[in-house]
């Protein structure tokens, strides 16, 4: 399966209650058990009027087909192609032991 981000424009979405965050949970997981296909919804982050979301499945469209079934908006859909943090600055450089 393919990882994608999902920016979903909510405004309001900082000042959201638990009770509406357990609600969309409920919705997306219906939404998700909709689809007959293999997907998986990772995680949801909150900030400012935006949900980033991530979720892994094999096509945009399906991203998309989730986002229809469950009332949510999918203003961009994008597919990840490539990860890395603080760690990757050490691939490749010779180690300590290495050097010595």
């Amino acid at each position: 399966m393919n990882t994608f981000i999902i920016e979903r424009n909510v405004p309001g979405a900082s000042q959201m209650s638990h009770d509406d965050l357990v609600e969309i949970a409920r919705t997306s997981n219906r939404a998700v058990e909709s689809l007959g296909l293999p997907y998986e919804w990772v995680t949801t982050y909150v900030a400012g009027d935006k949900l980033y979301c991530i979720h892994r499945t094999d096509e945009p469209e399906t991203v998309r087909e989730h986002a229809r079934r469950g009332g949510f908006p999918a203003d961009l859909v994008s597919e990840v192609v490539a990860e890395f943090g603080p760690q990757t600055a050490d691939d490749g450089m010779p180690s300590a032991e290495a050097a010595a």
